[in-house]
């Protein structure tokens, strides 16, 4: 048990150094290229407008979020809220995230099949993602211990079943992400929106944020199957 344990710990700790060096990377280019400055002149806000109109959708609002890098989409009140340096700059780092942004708005217009998925487990994820590891523990410390007969493992399995809603939430979560992002690309490349280096640095971003959600995606689905490894017979 303590050695499984221990295994588990360098499993986060390797996947934990991994995500920091991609997040890393992610704020470096985008500092790169936040100093390709746009030809066209236009904010984040403003590529974030004309994208949505483009696109025939007006009843979603742009505004400006405090914080560095925490642009999102919100379904529920239909906000592209992009963070103040990528709201009011004018490069190609703003481009890339604003108009990714307006993809999800796109991807919600059209009914994106992983999207709507993954918003039905928004709320079921916030309820048990949180207390999954504590009930997997309880429940491999009653089977240890023998309390409650065969009690623990039904306990444990529940545990397993609560991160594996989590687990699923990061793997839809990469086709949503990946999509948003090209649909964000083929719009800036077909509508002119930037030139071919501007367009280059806007790529090069959104594929170093994709890396964020893929690496999240890798480590849930690991932390799931160690837990399953321990509850059906991994244990030492």
């Amino acid at each position: 048990m303590i050695s499984g344990y221990m295994g588990y710990y360098i499993l986060i700790g390797a996947i934990s150094l991994v995500s920091w060096l991609v997040s890393n990377q992610l704020k470096k280019k985008f500092a790169k290229y936040s100093k390709v400055h746009l030809r066209n002149g236009m904010s984040g806000a403003e590529i974030a407008r004309k994208m949505l109109a483009d696109h025939g959708i007006r009843n979603v609002e742009v505004i400006s979020t405090p914080g560095r890098l925490t642009d999102h989409y919100n379904p529920v009140n239909k906000t592209v809220n992009l963070s103040e340096a990528v709201y009011n700059q004018k490069n190609a780092a703003a481009a890339a995230v604003a108009a990714h942004e307006c993809g999800h708005a796109v991807q919600h217009a059209t009914a994106y099949q992983w999207l709507t998925m993954r918003s039905k487990l928004v709320p079921v994820v916030q309820i048990t993602s949180s207390m999954s590891q504590f009930v997997i523990i309880g429940g491999i410390i009653l089977m240890a211990t023998n309390m409650l007969g065969g009690t623990g493992q039904y306990i444990a399995i529940a545990g397993l079943i609560m991160m594996g809603f989590a687990t699923l939430f990061s793997v839809i979560t990469l086709p949503v992400e990946y999509d948003a992002s090209h649909r964000a690309l083929a719009w800036l490349k077909n509508k002119n929106m930037v030139t071919p280096e501007e367009y280059k640095g806007s790529e090069d971003a959104l594929k170093w944020a994709a890396r964020t959600y893929l690496v999240a995606a890798i480590g849930a689905i690991a932390s799931l199957l160690f837990w399953a490894l321990q509850v059906f017979g991994g244990r030492d």
